[in-house]
């Protein structure tokens, strides 16, 4: 298993970073929030966690590692697979998601694309025994919960991450405000990111 990666980062996409790691780019999939940190030609060290499959070899990096620990967690539960449980950690830190198993807060499951209320429930039930109580204490993880306006924040954060100056980020997250407002609830920020892009990309 490959515990980690670390060196300089050689690119950066919506949901991607490449780090070079003894002269070999290393492709990790990682969250807006943790793309957001880094920086082009800077060296980065990511958690990451390999999933192997019949027909791929994904890595998938993390901050830290206990985020790493609860993305492989969260896969422990039915129907919960390395896309779903990366879209948990998007959306809500790990102590937002044990806060979320430990209240039995099925609203904040639910604000996470791909999960409805009928899985939200099944994941409160499965999950209740294995992420343990929040790292940070319990109260620290709230704000991360109930923060549907950060998607500006993240957004812009990763805007400016993959090289782009602070004033275009801004237009860019002006322009995709209407399609985030409609989608309610948490807007998917990845989606965001991609369409940001778009829109930076017809602006040159």
């Amino acid at each position: 298993m490959i515990a980690f990666v670390s060196g300089p980062v050689a690119a950066l996409s919506p949901d991607t970073a490449v780090v070079e790691v003894g002269g070999v780019g290393m492709s990790v999939q990682c969250t807006p929030g943790t793309l957001a940190a880094l920086r082009l030609g800077e060296p980065a060290r990511l958690a990451t966690s390999l999933v192997v499959r019949e027909d791929s070899l994904t890595l998938y990096g993390f901050a830290d590692d206990d985020e790493r620990q609860v993305f492989e967690l969260l896969q422990t539960a039915s129907g919960v697979g390395p896309r779903l449980a990366q879209a948990m950690l998007a959306v809500h830190s790990p102590d937002a998601l044990r806060l979320a198993v430990a209240t039995d807060d099925e609203k904040a499951l639910t604000a996470v694309p791909g999960i409805g209320k009928k899985g939200a429930q099944r994941l409160l039930l499965e999950l209740k025994d294995r992420l343990g109580a929040p790292v940070g204490g319990g109260t620290v993880a709230a704000p991360a919960a109930a923060a549907p306006a950060s998607w500006r924040d993240q957004l812009h954060a990763a805007l400016v991450g993959l090289g782009y100056q602070p004033r275009q980020a801004d237009e860019a997250v002006a322009a995709v405000a209407p399609e985030a407002e409609a989608e309610g609830g948490t807007p998917n920020v990845s989606a965001l990111l991609r369409s940001a892009l778009k829109t930076l990309n017809r602006a040159r």
